[in-house]
């Protein structure tokens, strides 16, 4: 166990925070006399109405009303409903902000593109989209689509959408035509705002091809949106239905924005799952639960005040471009960013950051590493002294990538490893300013979330590896998935194991200091000799070897047991061989067990991964079983896929 944390916030810097405030605001309200996050943490679960009417309070959620229900049927799992009286409207809270606060959005396309939107701009452009959007005839239940970069007209499609209760969904513009058919195809958009190209890598690649084979096969799409990028005036004449951006809001001069009074549950997004076993499942999530959500994470645990500036890398197909936009609702400017993170051997990031002032820089723990490989040292290099948090989610923070990040990027920084998901837009576990950085643990279970690690047999654990669960109700609980009648998909993915119970679907344990490891998917947990493994335990050990660049670990179903297969990408021309071989297993016997050791290595050129970035082992491991991939439209290098098939080595 580390003896001593990475990092603790002085205690002047956690007294100036919003958790601080919170403390204060929760203690004079009901006349408790909370004292730190533990105490915070079990009034969230065990008071849950008074926390989640705390929160609506200390964040200041604008609403028509609010209704004196809390939590309806809040025994039920799922079932439970989070203010069913109120009536808000989800853009209405991010467009509160008066402009005082400096630019809405700042925009950078790599090193080639450069934006930016007052906030007086960005409801100007809002409403307009508002007005051509209901012209076009879109109305509160409709959906609207886009399939766009990460640029501020995104943010305006979605604000406008649901402004008038449109239900807004969104791939990146990297999906191939038929990834995107299995999305928006399920969902029937009415609009789909899209953009002539994209940038990655220094190239920018162009899209109407692909919008037009997209549209012929979307016949519920009255008109598709062109937006400008690789081009100043796209030709859109091949594209079905299509219209420049300017075209759509030539009539409309902008006016004073109205917004549609709705339920607290009414459907906000449509996201969805990463559909590498199937058609992706749509999950529908409500306004409410979003918006107070979101500000919880973003006020509380991340400690967003006005003012300052959130940036996350993601595209439009991953929840965190969700997440990401609702920090306008904290009154903090939105840094976007489109492209490749790795423009100037992954200094362009940083140079975003030194240039825009940034406060809180999101990312993958994949970039993390990367950047340890190629000993990138920021901290000498640029000017980081507006940034006080840095994020990390997609995968395990392992214990070298915190050392890394306090050695090389910021001495005086809450390094935050996060971990939620898809299917709760939101986080389970997290960071929280006022709490010390223990290496390689994630800061602390988040605020109204009554997280536990429990055994297969249902009984809690602590100190012990598990699933994790949630066992109390919390508002991004899906609304359902899309035309899953019954909730049949819908109770089979988080309920089927436990009764009245969340199970997430990470392997995961709780620390001594409170905060939480994650070991990987627990359906990717490897089982040799009837002992379960999660796979992050062995990656950190591979991927601390210099010649190994990335790495995926499956389990082979090997004559009536199951085998550890290892998967290595090296270093460009580095050959596997022997000593190699030994080392990697070396390198993980003595820092695991004997059982973590792989029975085989085997040497690849690629690893297939998501379009968020994400490694698919259950997709690996059904090639080495010889079964079909399903979705390979999921991909973003599906071609990786094929060199895992008929491999010599894993022959029986």
């Amino acid at each position: 166990m580390n003896d001593q944390p990475l990092w603790t916030p002085s205690p002047e810097r956690a007294a100036a925070t919003n958790m601080a405030s919170f403390i204060d605001f929760v203690n004079e309200r009901h006349g408790t006399s909370i004292s730190g996050y533990a105490a915070l943490h079990r009034f969230s679960v065990d008071r849950m109405e008074d926390f989640w009417t705390a929160v609506w309070d200390f964040c200041g959620v604008i609403a028509q009303a609010r209704g004196e229900t809390v939590i309806a049927d809040k025994a039920k799992m799922p079932g439970a409903r989070f203010f069913p009286d109120a009536r808000l409207n989800f853009a209405e809270n991010l467009l509160r902000n008066s402009g005082k606060h400096g630019d809405a959005i700042t925009f950078w396309g790599e090193d080639r593109f450069r934006a930016r939107l007052s906030h007086a701009g960005l409801r100007d452009e809002v409403s307009r989209m508002q007005q051509a959007f209901a012209a076009a005839g879109v109305k509160a239940g409709d959906r609207v689509a886009a399939f766009m970069p990460n640029m501020p007209e995104t943010v305006v499609t979605m604000l406008a959408a649901a402004s008038l209760g449109a239900t807004f969904t969104s791939c990146s513009p990297d999906f191939g035509v038929q990834g995107v058919v299995d999305r928006f195809g399920q969902v029937e958009p009415r609009i789909l705002v899209c953009c002539d190209g994209y940038l990655y890598n220094g190239k920018v690649n162009e899209s109407l091809a692909r919008i037009a084979e997209i549209v012929a096969q979307l016949p519920s799409v009255e008109r598709v949106v062109v937006v400008p990028y690789a081009s100043e005036k796209p030709d859109v004449a091949s594209v079905p239905r299509a219209v420049r951006l300017a075209d759509f809001l030539a009539p409309f001069a902008p006016k004073a924005l109205a917004f549609e009074s709705l339920p607290f549950n009414h459907p906000l997004y449509i996201l969805y799952s990463s559909g590498t076993t199937g058609v992706p499942k749509c999950i529908v999530h409500g306004a409410g639960g979003v918006l107070l959500m979101h500000m919880k994470e973003h006020v509380l645990h991340c400690d967003v005040k006005p003012g300052d500036r959130l940036f996350y890398f993601t595209t439009c197909g991953w929840m965190m471009w969700n997440w990401l936009v609702s920090g306008l609702a904290a009154g903090a400017t939105l840094l976007l960013y489109d492209g490749s993170p790795f423009i100037g051997r992954g200094n362009i990031l940083f140079d975003y950051a030194a240039a825009e002032d940034m406060t809180h820089f999101g990312t993958s723990a994949k970039f993390i590493d990367a950047l340890a490989k190629v000993g990138l040292e920021p901290a000498k290099t640029h000017r980081l002294a507006a940034l006080r948090a840095m994020l990390s989610t997609g995968s395990p923070l392992a214990p070298e990538g915190f050392d890394y990040v306090y050695a090389n990027v910021k001495r005086d920084l809450c390094l935050s490893s996060i971990s939620g998901g898809t299917d709760l837009v939101a986080c389970f576990a997290g960071g929280a300013p006022i709490l010390p950085v223990w290496r390689g643990e994630l800061q602390c279970r988040m605020l109204g979330m009554k997280v536990e690690v429990w055994s297969d047999e249902g009984r809690p654990l602590t100190g012990e590896k598990g699933e994790l669960v949630c066992t109390a109700p919390f508002p991004t609980m899906p609304l359902s998935f899309w035309n899953d009648p019954g909730d049949r998909k819908y109770r089979a993915a988080y309920y089927e194991k436990y009764a009245n119970v969340w199970r997430h679907g990470d392997w995961s344990e709780i620390t001594p200091h409170g905060g939480m490891v994650i070991y990987g998917r627990s359906d990717a947990v490897l089982n040799p000799g009837g002992v379960r493994i999660g796979t992050a335990e062995i990656y950190r050990q591979v991927e601390r070897l210099d010649e190994v660049v990335e790495s995926i670990v499956i389990g082979q179903d090997w004559r009536g047991d199951v085998r550890v297969v290892l998967f290595v990408k090296l270093r460009e021309g580095l050959a596997l061989d022997e000593a190699l071989a030994k080392r990697i297993r070396d390198t993980i016997r003595n820092n695991t067990t004997p059982r973590h050791v792989p029975a085989v290595i085997v040497q690849v050129s690629d690893i297939p991964r998501t379009k968020s970035n994400k490694i698919v082992e259950l997709a690996v491991r059904a090639a080495v079983h010889g079964q079909s991939v399903k979705n390979v439209e999921a991909l973003a290098n599906p071609e990786a896929l094929e060199q895992f098939r008929n491999r010599p080595e894993l022959a029986a």
